[in-house]
């Protein structure tokens, strides 16, 4: 549950700053016409975003156990690979998005309120999607279900509460109440998204395995599920935070290490490296309705 609030708040955080920063812009530049095209462009893609998560959870019913197994190994490798991309991303470019974002409305608001509508469905449409894969990936690996079937309520009650978190924390930014250091924030929490990511990645695997595409079930790195059992609650918080298996299986462990080491290193170093030969501007400290 903790692993998801978190996932819930970074993700849903994302997708409130985009849209504070666009109503705050339209509202500075008095172009308050366009806000029901915006708004229609946020709902859009908030029901498109609803209606993956669903399809996600509900579309492999009726599918064998592989079957179901092998589309949940499939898309829990695809969350990783997306959230991976989008941690370095946004470590790198959220002292610019408040700037980015003002320019395609620029670019887009004398085409009138289609234009307007159009960016914001796909500005926040992309965080949406993002969302609804991996925390389905998140929760379906946190609660060990079968793909495909009903989800365990604790990780959709965690994210839940995220993205109620992340509404509210918004709201405190566009009203000029908080001031955010986005690059601090999403530096932090990328570090722990790696960890989840790659608990993430040894679950996809495991159910690859299970599927039968990928070999070596019974061929165990170690089993701690004597001391570690899986229904106590530091193996239920171990699960529920670090994807953390009990029993686990060479290539999972392989998978992990492969994946952490240097998705780690090359986080780090590109995020806390050494600083520029000339004197860094100071990072910024956002508030959407900031000039």
């Amino acid at each position: 549950m903790v692993a998801n609030y978190l996932i819930g708040l970074r993700e849903g955080l994302e997708a409130a700053l985009v849209v504070s920063i666009l109503v705050a812009y339209l509202v500075k530049t008095e172009r308050r016409d366009q806000l029901p095209a915006l708004w229609a462009g946020v709902g859009i893609a908030v029901l498109v975003s609803l209606g993956f998560g669903a399809l996600l959870t509900f579309g492999p019913q009726g599918l064998s156990f592989e079957a179901q197994e092998a589309i949940g190994g499939i898309l829990s490798i695809a969350a990783v690979g997306l959230i991976t991309w989008m941690i370095f991303w946004m470590a790198k470019t959220a002292r610019f998005m408040k700037a980015g974002l003002h320019h395609k409305l620029d670019d887009t608001i004398g085409s009138g309120h289609k234009a307007v509508l159009v960016v914001a469905l796909l500005a926040v449409g992309r965080e949406g999607l993002e969302t609804a894969l991996f925390l389905w990936a998140g929760a379906q690996a946190t609660s060990g279900n079968v793909p495909g079937s009903t989800p365990n309520a604790a990780p959709l009650i965690g994210a839940a509460l995220g993205l109620a978190t992340a509404v509210v924390l918004g709201w405190l930014v566009y009203r000029g109440a908080l001031k955010l250091n986005l690059r601090t924030f999403f530096a932090w929490t990328g570090l722990f998204l790696i960890v989840v990511a790659a608990g993430v990645l040894s679950y996809g695997v495991h159910d690859l395995q299970e599927a039968g595409i990928l070999p070596g079930l019974n061929n165990l790195a170690f089993d701690v599920s004597s001391t570690v059992p899986p229904s106590s609650w530091y193996g239920s918080i171990l699960k529920g935070v670090f994807n953390f298996s009990p029993a686990t299986t060479w290539l999972q462990a392989f998978a992990w290490i492969a994946y952490i080491v240097p998705t780690m290193y090359f986080f780090v170093r590109s995020t806390w490296g050494h600083a520029p030969s000339r004197p860094a501007q100071p990072t910024p400290v956002v508030s959407a309705t900031a000039a």
